[in-house]
Parts: structure tokens; C-alpha cells; sequence
């Protein structure tokens, strides 16, 4: 994947919406959603970590525990580049399973050193946890945080992002809600 080595699974949001933690949902022939994505992942990059706030997994996996005690995607963002020595990361949330090689291809041919990040976008709208972050952007992370803003989206209007046009959401359908799950799992078993 031209270089990329290091990938990054989110697993740490509160599934509130959901009312159960959707990392450790069974999926497709899985245990669970975040072995579902690691092992899709580990087809592509050399490395894949899970970023989350504790290790809650029953399966071989390294976790990246969060440094600081808020709860968010920047929070994880920054503590991924505090803990590991990469350069650049792949970001994926856990619960966007249709995100596919081809997917992640597109975005990472995009790769150039003037962007701090390179992340898709659907006619939904910006997809910031689908996308590939760099060590450029620490600094500006670090302001966001102790701004207390922690919106990836601000971040991403900071910094020198590149935002890759995809054609439709299907891709990138976040698995929110109990009806969503069935829905994909009803995908998944007719592929």
C-alpha cells in the first residue's frame, strides 16, 4: 500500500445509540465487529492496532489505550501518534465494515506530503474516521485539545486535508443503531 504500514481501528466510542458496545458485536463469521476489521485490515497494512480505552478484547490484538481521560477521536488521534513511532496511520472506525480494499486503495493513491491527512468524502458528507493522518498534524491537534474542541471536523478545516470524492455513502454506513447491525449482518450473510 505504497508505504502505508500502520493501521488503526477506533473502537473506544460509547455505543450509546446502539445500547451495547458495537466493538464486541458478533459479525459476519466473527466474534466480534473489531476482529471483523482487523483481520480485513491485516490483509493491507503490516501493522493494525486497536485505538480504545482499555483493553476489553478477548482475541490477540494490541491495543492503544487512550492518554488522556476525555473520550474522543482526537483524543485517540493524538495518543495513537504519542504511543507509536509512525509516521502516518490509517484510521478506520470499527463500526464501518463496508469499507473495503478498493476504498481504502483510492484514498491512500492520493498520498503526498504537503497533506497532513487525506480522508473521504461521500455526498453525506466528510468522512474523518476513514482516512490517513499524519504526524504534521500533532501541533494542531494539541491546540484543538486544550481548546477543548474536540470535532475532527475543525481539525480537518485546520489542517492541509485532502478530501477524496467518493460517489456514494454505502461505503462508509456506520452501524449506529440495532437496525443497522441487522441490516448489515443481513449483507454480509447473502455475500
Amino acid at each position: 500500500m505504497r508505504g502505508i504500514t500502520t493501521a488503526v481501528i477506533f473502537a473506544g466510542g460509547k455505543s450509546s445509540r446502539m445500547g451495547e458496545d458495537k466493538a464486541l458485536l458478533p459479525f459476519a463469521h466473527y466474534p466480534t465487529l473489531t476482529e471483523f476489521q482487523q483481520d480485513k485490515l491485516s490483509t493491507l497494512f503490516d501493522k493494525v492496532y486497536i485505538s480504545a480505552k482499555e483493553n476489553k478484547f478477548d482475541f490477540d490484538c494490541i491495543v492503544i489505550k487512550d492518554n488522556y481521560k476525555e473520550s474522543s477521536p482526537l483524543v485517540g488521534l493524538i495518543s495513537i501518534f504519542e504511543t507509536l513511532k509512525a509516521e502516518e496511520v490509517f484510521i478506520l472506525s470499527v463500526d464501518a465494515p463496508f469499507v473495503n480494499k478498493e476504498t481504502i486503495e483510492k484514498i491512500l493513491k492520493h498520498n503526498e506530503s504537503k497533506f497532513d491527512v487525506i480522508v473521504a468524502q461521500s455526498p453525506s458528507g466528510v468522512q474523518p474516521l476513514c482516512g490517513l493522518y499524519k504526524r504534521s498534524l500533532l501541533p494542531l491537534a494539541y491546540t484543538q485539545l486544550e481548546k477543548e474542541n474536540h470535532r475532527l471536523g475543525d481539525l480537518l478545516r485546520l489542517a492541509n486535508t485532502l478530501f477524496v470524492e467518493f460517489d456514494e455513502d454505502a461505503p462508509f454506513t456506520n452501524l449506529n443503531h440495532p437496525r443497522e447491525y441487522q441490516e448489515a449482518l443481513k449483507t454480509f450473510k447473502n455475500h
